[in-house]
């Protein structure tokens, strides 16, 4: 399929963390529509598996203001400025968990609302970790949870471990690591 004419783009709102800009699209047969989508950053964003041994992986309990809650999810950020995505990957497991990986296999990039959001967030799975603390921008420590890989059903069922992009990280490992169903 031919994408469509983008006519205009227009910066319509924005606050310290989004931005949102309105698109006037032409489709291939004529029609004319208005969009609206919120602008991604220019980097991108990680999130990482990390496998502490062979059966078991990290997680990390931390506030999510979008639910008012604490979530279960695995370590994830922002890439930085001029930064490569598993750079970026490594740098947020220190950060977030203390341990560093001497193998980050790339899973896959997806997208976040692709109709609404113009932003990709690559997935890696981290294995052969070693002990490595960094700085992070976090308010709070954050807690980490170890918990058995083979053990989705027991995850799945937590009311805490919600966030698609986490379920997604996980199916993802579990098939790089051989282990689905």
């Amino acid at each position: 399929m031919k994408k469509p004419e983008i006519l205009s783009n227009e910066l319509v709102a924005e606050s310290r963390l989004f931005k949102v800009e309105q698109l006037e699209l032409r489709f291939s047969n004529g029609e004319l529509r208005t969009y609206e989508r919120m602008r991604g950053g220019r980097t991108g964003a990680v999130m990482v598996v990390p496998m502490i041994d062979a059966e078991h992986m990290l997680l990390v309990r931390e506030y999510a203001a979008g639910t008012h809650r604490y979530e279960l999810g695995f370590p994830k950020g922002l890439i930085d400025l001029g930064e490569e995505a598993a750079a970026a990957a490594n740098r947020e497991l220190q950060e977030e968990i203390g341990f560093a990986a001497r193998t980050l296999q790339p899973l896959m990039q997806v997208a976040l609302a692709p109709s609404y959001f113009a932003s990709n967030m690559d997935i890696f799975l981290a294995l052969d970790l070693y002990p490595s603390q960094l700085e992070g921008d976090e308010p709070e420590p954050l807690e980490i949870v170890k918990w058995p890989i083979a053990d989705v059903d027991g995850l799945l069922a937590r009311v805490d471990f919600s966030e698609s992009r986490s379920i997604t990280a996980l199916f993802l490992a579990r098939k790089s690591l051989k282990l689905d169903r």
